[in-house]
């Protein structure tokens, strides 16, 4: 049995928790995708592909790099940040369409995930001081 002397700061296991709970929501997302791509009567086949494999693939980025992330991984954090501040414009256009319900907190979880991994603990545990 090993014991972590130098165990990982609650804000990085946070950003690692909130991370991963999105990439499970997003994997969602593209699992509905492909039952609606196989059971859809009429379809633009090549729009519909494309947009799956970007959920796909969203899901896959947001598992691997929180993985990285609880590895201590310090390459990790920028694409991690990236993706969280893809949420605000998300977010944005969802209250513009009329979603505010899902708009806000897609704005406050890119923010909050975004401090979170720029927080001094997490800035540490990665080696970045």
């Amino acid at each position: 049995m090993t014991i972590d002397s130098d165990p990982a700061p609650v804000t990085l296991r946070l950003a690692v928790r909130l991370l991963r709970g999105q990439a499970v929501a997003v994997g969602l997302v593209a699992a509905w995708l492909v039952f609606a791509d196989l059971t859809a009567t009429t379809t633009d086949l090549t729009s519909a592909l494309l947009v799956t494999a970007f959920a796909i693939g969203a899901a896959a980025a947001l598992w691997a790099l929180s993985g990285a992330l609880l590895r201590r991984r310090a390459g990790a954090r920028a694409p991690a940040i990236v993706l969280q501040l893809m949420l605000l414009p998300i977010g944005w256009f969802m209250i513009q369409g009329g979603l505010g319900w899902l708009g806000v907190p897609l704005i406050a979880l890119g923010v909050g995930v975004t401090w979170l991994l720029v927080s001094p603990p997490t800035t540490r545990a990665l080696g970045f001081e």
